[in-house]
C-alpha cells in the first residue's frame, strides 16, 4: 500500500464483541491484502477501555498519512456528530453521551476526520458495491444478529422514506404479533423461543442451529417460526419498494440453510409475484461488506467529524 494513497481508505468496523481495522482499495473494491486486523471488544466496557481497543486495533494499519477514516458501528448513535446514544440496548452503555468522534480523531493514526456510518447501511452498500447486490439498481438488505438491521437503496443512495420503507429505513422499529419485531427475530428471541419450547436453559443460536440440523424438532421450529414471521413483515414492504434483490447478512445468516425457506414462504404470503421477481440471497462478502460499504460512504462524501 502506498502511504497517503487517496484510493485507500482506512476503516474500523465496530461490533458488540469485536473491532476490525482494514484498508479498503476503492479502485478494486477489495480489502488490501494483509491489511485487515481484528481484536475482541467488550461491549460492556468503559468508554476509555473501548477507545483504547479501537485505537490499538487501528494502529495495526501503520504507514498512514493524513486523511479520512471510516467507522461503521451499530446504533443508536449520532452519526453526524459522533456521539453515542446507547441506552437499554445491552451494549456500549458507557458511550451514551460520549464524544467518540473527538476521541478517535485525536487518537487514530493520521486522522484528519472521521466518517461514521451505521453498520447495517455499510453492509448493504458493500454488497451493492462489490457483492450480491452488484448490478441491481434497487436493493434492500437486512442483518440478523442481536437485532434486525436494514437498509434500502436506489442507485447506491440510502433511502429513509418512501413507499415500502419503514420509519427511518429501520425494520427493527416494526411490530409483529402485538410486540416489537425483535421480540420474535433476534438472537435473544431465538434463544428464548427454544427455552420456552424445551424447558431447557437457552443455548446460543449456533447451537440451536446445530441441533436443528441433527433432527431437533423444537430447534427447527424456532427457525421456521421466526423467519416465517420476518418474511410476513418484509413482504408488504418489499412489494411496495420493488427491489430486485434482498441481501441477508449478520451472524445468524450463517444458518441460511434453516432461514431461506421460511423467509421466502413468509414473503410469499404477500403474493406469488414477489417471490418470482425478487432475488433473495445471503451476502457474498458477509465479513467484508461493512468495511467496503463504510469506505464507499466515506469517499462518496457526507457528514464527518473533523479534527
Amino acid at each position: 500500500m502506498r502511504a497517503g494513497d487517496v484510493a485507500v481508505v482506512p476503516v474500523l468496523e465496530i461490533g458488540g464483541t469485536h473491532v476490525t481495522a482494514a484498508d479498503v482499495d476503492t479502485v478494486t473494491r477489495t480489502l488490501v491484502a494483509g491489511r485487515s486486523f481484528s481484536e475482541a471488544l467488550d461491549g460492556q466496557g468503559s468508554a476509555e477501555a473501548t477507545v483504547a481497543v479501537l485505537v490499538r486495533c487501528a494502529a495495526s494499519l501503520t504507514g498512514r498519512s493524513g486523511g479520512r477514516w471510516a467507522v461503521a458501528l451499530p446504533g443508536p448513535f449520532d452519526y453526524r456528530n459522533g456521539i453515542g446514544r446507547y441506552e437499554g440496548v445491552g451494549k456500549f452503555e458507557a458511550l451514551r453521551g460520549f464524544d467518540l468522534g473527538a476521541a478517535l480523531t485525536a487518537a487514530l493514526p493520521g486522522a484528519a476526520a472521521v466518517h461514521f456510518c451505521n453498520d447495517a447501511d455499510a453492509f448493504v452498500l458493500g454488497e451493492w458495491w462489490a457483492g450480491a447486490a452488484r448490478g441491481h439498481r434497487t436493493a434492500a438488505g437486512i442483518t440478523l444478529g442481536t437485532g434486525v438491521g436494514s437498509c434500502f437503496l436506489r442507485d447506491g443512495r440510502i433511502l429513509r422514506d418512501g413507499p415500502g420503507i419503514p420509519p427511518g429505513g429501520r425494520v427493527h422499529t416494526l411490530r409483529y404479533a402485538d410486540g416489537p419485531l425483535e421480540d420474535t427475530v433476534s438472537r435473544r428471541a431465538l434463544r428464548h423461543a427454544y427455552a420456552r419450547a424445551t424447558g431447557a436453559a437457552p443455548p446460543d443460536v449456533r447451537d440451536i442451529a446445530r441441533r436443528a440440523r441433527h433432527g431437533d424438532r423444537a430447534a427447527a421450529g424456532v427457525f421456521t417460526d421466526a423467519f416465517t414471521a420476518l418474511g410476513r413483515v418484509l413482504g408488504p414492504l418489499l412489494t411496495a419498494f420493488e427491489p430486485t434483490v434482498l441481501v441477508v447478512g449478520g451472524a445468524i445468516a450463517g444458518a441460511w440453510d434453516l432461514i431461506a425457506r421460511p423467509l421466502r414462504a413468509g414473503m410469499t404470503d404477500t403474493g406469488p409475484d414477489l417471490a418470482r421477481r425478487l432475488v433473495v440471497t445471503p451476502a457474498h462478502q458477509p465479513s467484508r461488506s461493512p468495511l467496503l460499504g463504510a469506505a464507499y460512504l466515506a469517499t462518496a462524501g457526507g457528514p464527518a467529524t473533523p479534527r
